[in-house]
């Protein structure tokens, strides 16, 4: 009789991309050491045109974003958390009220939304053209989006050069085209403009040199389809017909007129925009032609997600490099960090899928904490909270970087709560003990003598905590005592109590 079992069920992933034209989402399966795409959603937001004059988001694109969610909510029943990466771009890491977005996001869509900053955007793009993209020469890639711009160089899966342009096709279309019209005069001005808005960065590309240009995502798949409807069958794009399809765009009077063969009604609006910008990056890096990829932003979501399950987490080497960098004390990190990690356990004993990923993310902030010492002893903390929040950091999010910046900003000194910013991911109430924890853990090894601590026993019950140590053993620490006197003081002045028993 035939073995009639069936196998076991192949993991499936998805990886959304909340972009400012249009949202997309992508389905894979994993399959052996491959991915297997299963589907493609995508549905045009228009989030960016909710953008007003204060950078606040509309209600009315807040809706049109949070129904195309509940959208994709539907074909992700089933999907546990962790198989499921939300990464918002340009237009949300923009809006004053995204945590509004966030919230209510919430309500129609459960799972949590990464707000990713440029140059993380950029590195994830590369992946995904890397991933999908064959060939192991060195590559430029450009993705020209609805709010920015990324360029990356890099070889194979690393990328060397990463830069994220605060130019895109729907923002060059409000700033040069906001009326549809369409004239030689304003193609001019929006190519210039994304020629020096490359200014500074174009020498050092130049000079670092690739062997092959890549495009991707929607403004330079629109020019690529367009190009192959004219009889560019290889779909490969050259200055030479980048400038025939500029005459023929303005032939044109306004973008409504703009019909052109393989031009799609949804990218009408913005392709002069687009095809300006895509100029100006040619003329400012002196490209010669350039192929287009399929793999971009959500791509590389996926094929992160997979290697995270495979290997190793791209953010415990990003974290290894800043301690580098900054030649951080290793030894006295660590044991900063196991106390921290020990002091936090004891807290909170019970972990949730959220409760683990804040234990991880205090740990790199236990191993950085000291980066602002490179600036100046004095106040390192707020030093090394600046160093945090603002280098690119490759594997975190947004959000991440704001819990390392606010662990290590309160880390010591007076705990000035009302600094505290606002998490999307994470709420308050979650992030106190982790702070409590990392501050422990540094006034016990104020002394950085390296000498093994006591077992110093923990009791918690929410914003009361009690340390119970060996008999004696504080008396015979004079200066450990007195610190954590100070720190007891600190808590107080909060509504926090923290008990010493000796």
């Amino acid at each position: 009789m035939s073995d009639t079992t069936n196998p076991e069920k192949p993991r499936e992933i998805a990886a959304i991309d909340l972009g400012s034209n249009s949202f997309h989402m992508v389905v894979a399966r994993v399959v052996g050491q491959g991915l297997q795409i299963v589907s493609r959603h995508k549905q045009r937001v228009r989030l960016a045109s909710g953008l007003d004059n204060h950078q606040n988001l509309d209600n009315a694109a807040i809706n049109r974003g949070i129904e195309c969610l509940a959208m994709f909510a539907e074909r992700l029943q089933g999907f546990d958390q962790e198989n499921v990466r939300v990464a918002a771009t340009f237009t949300l890491r923009e809006a004053k009220n995204s945590h509004v977005f966030l919230q209510r996001a919430q309500l129609a869509f459960p799972y949590p939304i990464e707000i990713i900053p440029g140059v993380e955007e950029a590195r994830l793009i590369y992946l995904g053209v890397s991933h999908t993209q064959p060939g192991e020469d060195r590559k430029l890639v450009v993705d020209i989006g609805g709010g920015s711009t990324e360029l990356v160089i890099g070889k194979n899966f690393n990328p060397a050069l990463v830069n994220s342009k605060r130019m895109g096709c729907v923002s060059f279309n409000e700033r040069f085209f906001k009326d549809g019209e369409i004239s030689p005069k304003r193609f001019a001005s929006a190519q210039l403009a994304a020629e020096l808005k490359l200014e500074g960065m174009a020498r050092q590309y130049i000079k670092y040199g690739w062997e092959e240009a890549v495009g991707s995502s929607g403004t330079i798949k629109a020019i690529r389809e367009v190009l192959i409807a004219s009889g560019h069958d290889d779909g490969i794009i050259t200055r030479k017909r980048l400038d025939g399809l500029i005459e023929q765009v303005l032939a044109f009077k306004s973008s409504d007129e703009l019909v052109l063969p393989g031009l799609s009604p949804d990218r009408q609006p913005v392709f002069a925009a687009g095809l300006a910008l895509l100029l100006g990056v040619f003329h400012a890096l002196n490209i010669e032609k350039m192929v287009f990829s399929d793999g971009a932003l959500r791509e590389g979501l996926l094929y992160e997600m997979e290697d995270r399950f495979q290997h190793s987490d791209i953010r415990s080497r990003t974290a290894a490099d800043l301690a580098e960098r900054y030649h951080i004390d290793q030894d006295h990190a660590e044991r900063v960090q196991q106390v921290a990690e020990n002091v936090y356990l004891q807290a909170e004993p019970q972990l949730g899928p959220k409760k683990a990923e804040l234990v991880i993310l205090m740990s790199w902030a236990a191993l950085l904490h000291e980066v602002g010492l490179s600036i100046s002893h004095s106040g390192f903390h707020k030093h090394s909270a600046y160093i945090l929040q603002n280098t690119n950091l490759s594997g975190f999010n947004q959000e991440q970087q704001t819990v390392l910046a606010t662990l290590t900003r309160f880390h010591r000194k007076a705990l000035k709560l009302g600094e505290m910013p606002e998490f999307a991911l994470f709420k308050l109430k979650h992030i106190f003990p982790l702070i409590r924890a990392l501050r422990l853990a540094c006034v016990l090894n104020v002394q950085r003598s390296g000498d093994p601590l006591p077992d110093v026993k923990l009791e918690a019950n929410d914003d009361h905590w009690s340390l119970v140590f060996p008999e004696h053993w504080l008396s015979q620490n004079r200066l450990l005592a007195a610190d954590l006197e100070t720190e007891q003081a600190y808590w107080a002045a909060v509504g926090w109590t923290l008990t010493i028993a000796k």
